[in-house]
């Protein structure tokens, strides 16, 4: 695939807020300054991706595939496959250059209900999970080295997770720069984890390890089924999950024209090459059944191969998770921001205060609501699986919205600074609904549930967003609100109101 950018296109036809508006805040010094370089974006992509799934997923893969070097063609499909979906979002990126990813996509191309939908799902369930997910994680990872032979104390790690999280809130309040410092360090420590494994392997592997007999007949047919194979992909796009995440601050990038793609062409690159290594180091590591029987694969290879110098694995493995969670708290409090700006959620989310000019209302929103899940932690996991085939469908809808904008609005009409090929976004649609297609035959129940859940945001639109006007009394009750959190917050609009 190829990157043809051409900065001298036409601009793009869904720059929200107006062109008058943005003038507007940028003369009151009230706009989402850009301040994320290509580096930058480069690592926020990558610190948002490596999490604690390369640390967990291989087992997953290999559990279900049975098979070495099948399990490593799963890994570069999966690559393959996150690659050519951040490659089409490139196209919707530099086209709708506004925040808020796919919410914003879905709403230029399907209207305001669609639009809502996607929202309402990414920010009421599957951000704030996984933010409280990947925290308990951390927690876990830096509490058990404490306590190696007996239980965690009572509440222990989700006391830590939280403090983690109100951190992070509170970095995420003050400076974006300063976000980005801590997303580049922190990313530069998961990077070090996953090289420290990598270049172990390659030890082990110029040495002659016992365990390089597990690539002996690695390419042998295992006898499986196709819900297996479907199992094992679902396990190693975990681990590429993050890949359309720096779509969400699109206005904070500088240059997004040029550097979007190309910061989502080099984090490709890079992760599916270190996630293939360190895979490979991890099978010459360690044999098939210690793989199967570690909760992280991480650690065990860790305590077996660096003795007492092994408790720096699960450190800088809970390194990379705090910058997981710095990641995702980042672009998820943009969603909420680009949504109220939209009024699809209470406008006082879309407003900036004075002092840091960042959007201190929904950092503290994204906050709550991961405070909120956090009491629900034994369940968090079974709630995400709920709502994968939700997610899964978004990200179809936006594909959808992608060959649907080439219709109504033409590529000779409105040109793009980066288009595509036709056949990828359709490649990649094909195998969302691959993806989507599989949980309802193999769990009907759990589909209902999420698809359920997304169905919840029904009554809210019609309630909050359509009929709000129509309803004075909600309409005081917000506007009440909307000017206690101004003053209680020191924040402003970003737009001049009509």
């Amino acid at each position: 695939m190829s990157l043809r950018l051409d900065n001298e296109q036409e601009k793009p036809i869904y720059d929200n807020p107006t062109k008058d508006d943005k003038d507007e805040e940028e003369d009151r010094g009230m706009a989402l300054a850009p301040s994320i370089t290509l580096f930058g974006g480069v690592m926020v992509i990558v610190g948002c991706i490596i999490g604690s799934g390369i640390f967990i997923s291989p087992k997953g893969v290999h559990e279900n595939i049975q098979s070495v070097g099948w399990s490593m063609v799963i890994w570069v499909v999966c690559g393959l496959f996150s690659a050519i979906g951040a490659y089409c979002y490139a196209e919707l990126g530099t086209f709708i250059r506004s925040s808020g990813g796919d919410y914003a996509y879905v709403l230029e191309a399907f209207g305001p209900l669609m639009g809502f939908i996607r929202m309402w799902i990414e920010c009421i369930i599957v951000r704030p999970c996984t933010i409280t997910a990947v925290a308990m994680t951390f927690a876990t990872y830096i509490l058990q080295p404490l306590y190696p032979h007996c239980p965690l104390p009572f509440l222990a790690p989700q006391f830590l997770a939280a403090s983690v999280i109100l951190l992070l809130c509170m970095i995420n309040c003050v400076s974006v720069k300063f976000v980005t410092h801590v997303q580049n360090l922190f990313t530069m420590t998961k990077l070090a984890a996953l090289i420290l494994i990598i270049a172990t392997g390659l030890v082990l592997m110029l040495i002659g390890d016992p365990y390089l007999d597990s690539f002996e007949g690695m390419f042998e047919l295992p006898n499986i089924g196709a819900g297996q194979v479907a199992l094992a992909f679902y396990s190693g796009l975990w681990a590429y999950n993050g890949w359309n995440y720096l779509n969400f601050i699109t206005e904070e990038l500088i240059n997004p024209t040029r550097n979007l793609p190309l910061a989502i062409f080099i984090s490709m690159i890079t992760v599916t090459v270190i996630y293939l290594l360190a895979n490979l180091a991890f099978y010459a590591g360690t044999s098939p059944d210690e793989l199967l029987e570690s909760k992280a694969i991480a650690v065990t290879f860790a305590n077996k191969y660096y003795g007492p110098m092994g408790i720096i694995m699960p450190i800088l493995v809970a390194g990379s998770c705090f910058g997981t969670v710095n990641g995702i708290m980042l672009t998820s409090s943009r969603l909420f921001f680009v949504a109220g700006r939209n009024e699809h959620m209470p406008r006082v989310l879309s407003y900036l205060n004075v002092q840091w000019k960042t959007p201190v209302p929904a950092v503290l929103f994204t906050c709550l609501l991961s405070l909120f899940y956090l009491l629900l932690s034994d369940n968090i996991y079974t709630l995400i699986n709920y709502v994968q085939i939700v997610n899964w469908l978004a990200i179809a809808i936006a594909t959808c919205g992608l060959l649907y904008l080439r219709y109504t609005k033409p590529p000779k009409d409105y040109p793009r600074p980066l288009q595509v090929g036709l056949a990828w976004p359709i490649i990649f649609l094909l195998g969302c609904v691959f993806l989507i297609v599989f949980p309802i035959i193999q769990a009907p129940m759990d589909t209902a549930i999420g698809i359920g859940i997304m169905l919840t945001g029904l009554p809210v639109y019609l309630i909050f967003v359509q009929y709000r006007r129509k309803v004075p009394f909600i309409d005081n009750i917000m506007d009440e609100a909307t000017v206690f959190a101004q003053k209680l917050l020191l924040v402003v609009p970003t737009e001049k109101k009509d």
